[in-house]
């Protein structure tokens, strides 16, 4: 039996006094000291691991301001705090043991949007694409791009000084900023602004934080000014932690603070509010993707695409695109990157031009086009081929793929990982390909693998070489490589942070800026932070401190990981490979990638923090010598005892309930998810939560009692027949408050769907597709066989919205084939939803048998429901592998498809009725698992005469039963809200159409309207 999990890393007495007297004080943000919470935060998109005492997330500069004054108290001067926003750092720059002050759930408000004079005010929680989504009816951007632009803060930009593309024409993020509002460790404000030497003057006579931060950091850079000019490369990525080069301007008379704060890791301030200066949005872009038949080619040729005045200039190596290729993404820009006829692709750079002025832009395009066909022709530079592409959806598909190549080199199999630890180096461009050269052959010696992709135009390359961290010998290997890289830099006039911040790397900190001026970086660091209580150990260390900075080879998650069995970590490998990138935080409303964590903006309920809260329980239980595994297979082939039943009971309702149990938090954050699935597909990694939740369940429950709303659905399969003799009698005892009151509080279920009236076979009345016989069927010839089809029912569809069956019934004879009604077998997805594993093994074993049978006529098998049609092909293949057959049931759209394209052209249109667009609402497991369903439904619509628009859409909230839990309720609703209600509000919805049974009855509950699936328009095309 699962054992309770009762380890925990207990908050310090002194921490959990100040967050006492802290909340006393009027702070009215979150304060989280649950150990799932403090595990969610313990980890970034780097491969270290850090686990704080606390997570703070203010609502306001007031709240921040308090937890400086109480931190300012003599006993709580040993409390540290660490900013973070996003979590996307790449070397731990937000990681701490002290307290994490997470500013990106509330502070996230855009304040201010002068487009007169080209600025905008933000709090530093605010995403950078929600920024620009502001910006764009204003014709402006925020111009730094960054590949984690969907869930990387402004305060995570300004505080790593972040860049990316277009960073030659748009600069790095300290270019833009204006202003920022800084609280400091004592809680007193900055408001910066540009000073002259008489201003500064005044603020070295106040005995305060900020005037000492000001009067110091002055004297510092302008007493070293020629020191540092010296020592700083003139580089693009001219990142050094504290910026002291960019705080004077040219004539040394103007100092801006803000310049420090950028770059800064949260080490001398929070940043809570910024002003930023915004671009206007080009009028013209073009993008020049150009094929190499090497990836060195590409990197020597960078210099001529520098000169020909493009904006940025962008590369990827075979690997990243072969991944790319693997990946869901490809669907998308798979016709803007061809294959070159009897040449291989090994390496592209992709070349944006962008102006206002359309002509100027075509200028540049057509030169550069000139000269690429020259070399092409002499078969020079190892180019192969180009394609321009100049539409502005296809230039952000591309960039999109790109910048999931990111992600994509995380999904490499087997047990060693890409990882991110010297891969945003930055040498002068022209020294690019030869401090390659030098690099790689530093990987080959150590037979390493690796893949490559960055901004070559500024001189960046991401180089993440493949390691296992769970092996200690490859973990000091990774520390041997990063000071190589060091010196590899140095020897090419380089950093080896031009891009992703020092966070573990401050260790190379003294040996790049020397000993004098990393001595002044110490004093700035006092003035601001005394005690060195503002993420202690990055950047530097206060002046006269004894305190140590972090290092490359400080605690990483494979530390932990290894205390896994390895079959165990291969079992769970959707939880264990989870790298931390972080794509699950995306901002993006219409993506379907994490409802839970859009709706609650809780670290814990997002793919990536669930698959941290599995690897801890996992580890626990082998740190009790239980092995998950076997435990699991116990499970899974035996039947509880009477004593085990009873030991639930006790353990759920006994003296022992209140118990902590570290498995109920890993279950709070599994509870959750909605199992829509979509991060099996959209995560990079394949991070798939509903495989390892379900087993997870299934454990967890061996040992406390299930809820008995858990067993009402994971049966509803059963009983939904016999409730269907009399669905009019069942909706009359339904329907009224008294009953729905009583089932909310007995069950826990709300707004239950009514039966269909009339039911499925009641609408077919005697129609000659409910008249299945099995053995009439295998005597039919192979001709008169592919004259029928096999409709397989699904519960949802068939019983509470049985017009769609039955319409797609009429529609496949309106198309010339005989259709037929497969008896109704259980599906099970419900009991694997809900963890019920053996029972789902069960059903799902029977299904397959009846399934397989039916396969052997050669008929086609088709359901009309995605996510119980993609469960025959997902979890049927997870719990059954090789048993499971060879039957393929195919969605309405797959088996239209080939059917339709046999029809004579124009047979099916009718354009005196088909003028107006249909609008497609597609479910979204079913759009990430089959990236081309719309395009594939806009295809069959056509055949039709008919328009088709895809709505972008993510998760409507419903999942199954999930939105008619009376404790997801709200969270339900929040999400339908998100994507699905202000799309269907500019709609007609007479003309909306929704694939999904669990969409179409969150529609209907909300909106009180019954949409249509594709199938009944088709029909109604055809009558």
């Amino acid at each position: 039996m699962l054992p309770v999990l009762t380890y925990q890393n207990s908050i310090d007495d002194v921490v959990l006094s100040y967050l006492t007297e802290l909340e006393s004080a009027g702070f009215t943000g979150d304060i989280e000291k649950s150990y799932a919470s403090r595990l969610a935060v313990a980890t970034d998109n780097s491969v270290y691991q850090l686990l704080p005492q606390a997570v703070v997330l203010p609502r306001s500069v007031n709240d921040l301001s308090l937890v400086g004054q109480i931190g300012q108290k003599e006993a709580y001067k040993k409390v540290t705090f660490s900013p973070r926003g996003g979590g996307t750092g790449t070397n731990g720059q937000s990681l701490t043991a002290g307290i994490i002050v997470d500013l990106s759930r509330h502070m996230n408000q855009i304040l201010e949007v002068n487009a007169k004079e080209g600025w905008v005010r933000v709090q530093t929680g605010t995403i950078k694409d929600q920024l620009n989504d502001a910006l764009r009816p204003y014709g402006f951007f925020f111009s730094p791009d960054l590949s984690t632009s969907n869930r990387a803060t402004i305060g995570g930009m300004i505080s790593t000084d972040a860049s990316g593309q277009g960073s030659l024409k748009y600069g790095k993020t300290s270019d833009h900023v204006l202003a920022l509002k800084a609280v400091l460790v004592d809680g007193s404000i900055l408001d910066t602004e540009p000073l002259d030497s008489k201003a500064v003057a005044r603020y070295a006579n106040e005995a305060s934080f900020v005037g000492n931060a000001i009067s110091t950091s002055s004297t510092v850079c302008r007493e070293k000014r020629q020191q540092i000019v010296d020592k700083f490369p003139p580089l693009n990525r001219f990142l050094t932690g504290y910026d002291l080069k960019n705080v004077f301007d040219e004539n040394v008379e103007t100092f801006d603070i803000a310049r420090l704060l950028c770059g800064a890791e949260g080490s001398l301030a929070f940043v809570a509010e910024a002003k930023l200066n915004i671009t206007p949005i080009p009028k013209s872009r073009t993008l020049v993707n150009i094929k190499y038949d090497s990836f060195d080619s590409a990197l020597r040729s960078a210099p001529m695409m520098v000169e020909a005045q493009a904006l940025s200039v962008e590369t990827v190596d075979s690997r990243v695109l072969n991944f790319a290729k693997q990946d869901i993404v490809w669907n998308t820009v798979s016709d803007l990157l061809t294959d070159v006829p009897g040449k291989e692709m090994l390496g592209i750079n992709m070349v944006e031009f962008a102006n206002n002025n359309p002509e100027e832009n075509q200028r540049q395009v057509t030169n550069l086009c000139a000269k690429l066909d020259i070399l092409i022709d002499q078969q020079k530079d190892g180019l192969i081929g180009y394609q321009v592409c100049d539409e502005l959806a296809s230039i952000q598909k591309i960039y999109t793929m790109r910048k999931k190549a990111v992600g994509l080199l995380g999904a490499v199999q087997g047990s060693k990982k890409p990882i991110a630890f010297a891969e945003d180096t930055c040498v002068p461009p022209e020294n690019l390909a030869d401090f390659i050269v030098e690099f790689r052959q530093l990987l080959d010696d150590k037979k390493l693998d690796y893949g490559m992709f960055g901004h070559v135009d500024a001189g960046v390359l991401h180089v993440r070489p493949a390691l296992d961290m769970c092996d200690p010998e490859q973990e000091r290997t990774m520390k041997e490589i990063s000071d190589q890289v060091v010196a590899l830099v140095a020897k090419y006039g380089g950093l080896m942070w031009g891009e992703h911040g020092k966070g573990f790397r401050s260790e190379y900190g003294p040996a790049f800026f020397g000993d004098e001026l990393f001595t002044e970086l110490r004093r700035i660091k006092a003035a601001f932070d005394p005690d060195n209580r503002m993420n202690p150990g990055k950047i530097c260390t206060p002046l006269g401190s004894s305190d140590e900075l972090v290092k490359v080879d400080g605690v990483k998650r494979g530390f932990y990981d290894r205390q896994i069995p390895v079959t165990t970590r291969d079992s769970f490998k959707q939880a264990m490979e989870c790298n931390g990138n972080g794509l699950c935080f995306n901002y993006d409303t219409s993506s379907p990638m994490c409802p839970s964590m859009k709706i609650t903006a809780d670290r814990r309920h997002s793919p990536k923090g669930r698959a941290g809260l599995v690897r801890e329980w996992l580890r626990q239980l082998a740190e009790q010598g239980i092995n998950a595994d076997e435990l699991e297979h116990k499970l899974l082939t035996t039947t509880p005892t009477v004593k085990q039943i009873i030991d639930r009971l006790k353990n759920t309702y006994g003296s022992r309930k209140n118990d902590y149990d570290y498995s109920h938090e890993v279950m709070e954050a599994m509870n959750g998810c909605l199992a829509c699935k979509a991060c099996a597909s959209q995560c990079p990694i394949k991070v798939d939560v509903p495989s390892f939740r379900s087993r997870f369940m299934n454990i967890y429950y061996s040992r406390y009692q299930r809820p008995a709303k858990d067993y009402l659905v994971a049966y509803v399969e059963n009983y939904l027949p016999i409730m269907a003799k009399a669905p009019v009698t069942f909706n009359a005892i339904m329907r009224p408050a008294w009953s729905k009151k009583l089932t909310a509080k007995a069950i826990g279920y709300v707004d239950m769907p009514a039966l269909s009236v009339p039911t499925l076979m009641e609408g077919l009345d005697g129609h000659h597709a409910t008249h299945f016989d099995l053995s009439w069927l295998q005597a039919l010839s192979k001709t008169e066989r592919s004259q029928y089809v096999l409709i397989v029912q699904d519960p949802f569809t068939s019983y509470y919205d049985a017009e769609v069956v039955r319409d797609f019934v009429y529609l496949i004879e309106k198309l010339g084939k005989k259709p037929m009604l497969v008896p109704f077998k259980p599906n099970g997805k419900a009991q694997h939803v809900k963890g019920f594993l053996r029972q789902f093994a069960k059903t799902a074993r029977n299904t397959a048998d009846f399934l397989n049978q039916l396969a052997s006529l050669g008929i086609p098998l088709v359901g009309v429901d995605p996510a119980l049609v993609l469960c025959y092909r997902d979890e049927y293949e997870e719990v059954l592998k090789e048993t499971r057959g060879d039957f393929h049931v195919l969605m309405a759209h797959e088996w239209l498809t080939p059917l339709l394209a046999e029809q004579p052209k124009d047979a099916l249109r009718d354009t005196a009725s088909n003028n107006d667009d249909w609008y497609l609402f597609a479910h979204c497991t079913e759009k990430t698992k089959m990236p081309n369903v719309e395009k594939e439904w806009m295809a069959i619509f056509n055949q039709f005469g008919a328009g088709l628009k895809p709505v972008a859409v993510g998760c409507c909230g419903m999942a199954g039963t999930f939105g008619h839990e009376k404790d997801k309720l709200e969270i339900s609703k929040g999400v339908y809200n998100l994507s699905w209600k202000p799309n269907i509000d500019q709609l007609d919805p007479e003309r909306c159409l929704v694939t999904g049974y669990s969409c179409r009855s969150q529609v209907k509950r909300f909106e009180h309207i019954k949409m249509k699936h594709p199938v009944q328009a088709l029909l109604q095309l055809l009558s």
